[in-house]
């Protein structure tokens, strides 16, 4: 009997699952930072902005051009249609130095139908205090085409956004704060104590003792090294130890926009019983026309007649067990015969009446 015993309470026991750390946490202050600006794309085949429509366009197409001296005459207007306003948006990773080339985004503000085949100008690339990290110019790679002809219009992907890799040149260094201080603090990608607690166990076994301390379920202080070299071997060394992670907190997420179900291993589900059924409504529009008589000097009326009907098929009750594992879940779910768009409201209400032992997540 204590044999049966434990080997059920190992079947039923949490499996522990070992990731690196760099996987569950990261240094604080280590972290890339969004650049923004906004520039011209030039060279376009009868694509770009219709000025008329987007003036801003223009604008920055005058302005431009009196940087290098060309002064348009009083009350000319242009409007060229091989020019687009884009915004374009990077990432400057940390430890980015000057010189180093990133890979930037080109998006369309204007009313461009496509930047296939444009060029993209000097454009600045600010940080959130407005100061200038990077310089931005090349040619865009867009993953589309277009032709359109007589009103006929075919388009494969999308055409008012693209790509320059590399198109970018970092001008400015942003610092770091991880050569500051006799510390470094690890933050958790989500807070959670157990994770927290892990962490600072593997970096003390691996570092010594009072080497790491969680303060929170987020955060966790570690001392280390202060020179240099010796503290980017310390978190060579920390970020590869392995983490033993416990079972993550039940959740089922859904995404009300698709319809997509997703919930973890540690989803439960207790014995309930569910009734199902679909309600549909159609409406149906005929025209009718009421045409008067010859000699009534009446006017011809076209007017709409509404069929409305209401269907609702049958559901059964249906019995659902408790469910351990997740297979045993998936199973019981698809007993149902629901629809992805059913089993949302199938699922708030199994959580409303205590049947789901998770917390759920709308997206």
């Amino acid at each position: 009997m204590q044999a049966l015993l434990l080997g059920l309470a190992i079947v039923l026991a949490p499996i522990a699952q070992a990731v690196r750390l760099k996987e569950v946490a990261a240094v604080a202050g280590v972290r890339s930072n969004p650049l923004t600006g906004y520039g011209l794309v030039v060279g376009l085949d009868g694509t770009g902005d219709q000025t008329t429509q987007a003036p801003f366009t223009g604008q920055s197409l005058t302005a431009m051009l009196q940087q290098f001296g060309v002064l348009l005459p009083q009350g000319v207007t242009m409007q060229p249609r091989n020019i687009a306003a884009v915004m374009v948006t990077a990432q400057l990773p940390p430890f980015a130095q000057p010189g180093q080339e990133l890979d930037i985004n080109v998006s369309s503000i204007g009313n461009a139908k496509s930047l296939r085949g444009g060029t993209l100008i000097a454009t600045p690339l600010r940080g959130a205090d407005g100061q200038i990290y990077a310089i931005a110019q090349g040619n865009l790679v867009v993953g589309g085409a277009g032709a359109s002809a007589g009103g006929s219009k075919v388009q494969i992907n999308h055409l008012s956004a693209g790509r320059i890799p590399s198109g970018a040149l970092v001008e400015r260094s942003v610092p770091t704060p991880i050569a500051q201080g006799d510390t470094l603090q690890f933050d958790l990608n989500s807070s959670d104590f157990a994770t927290a607690r892990a962490v600072a166990q593997a970096i003390n076994r691996a570092k010594g003792p009072g080497t790491a301390q969680a303060l929170d379920g987020r955060v966790v202080r570690v001392r280390a090294p202060s020179t240099p070299d010796e503290r980017v071997a310390f978190l060579a060394d920390v970020e590869n130890l392995n983490v033993d992670m416990a079972t993550p907190a039940a959740r089922v997420v859904i995404n009300a926009r698709t319809g997509s179900v997703v919930m973890n291993q540690a989803v439960t589900l207790a014995a309930c019983a569910v009734a199902h059924g679909s309600l549909s409504v159609t409406i149906s529009s005929t025209p009718v026309v009421s045409q008067p008589n010859a000699l009534s000097n009446g006017q011809t009326v076209v007017t709409e007649k509404a069929d409305i009907s209401i269907r609702q098929e049958p559901g059964s009750l249906i019995q659902l067990p408790a469910g351990a594992r997740l297979s045993d879940v998936v199973k019981a779910l698809n007993s149902l015969g629901a629809t992805p768009q059913d089993l949302l409201a199938i699922l708030q209400a199994m959580k409303s009446a205590g049947a789901l032992n998770a917390e759920l997540e709308v997206i």
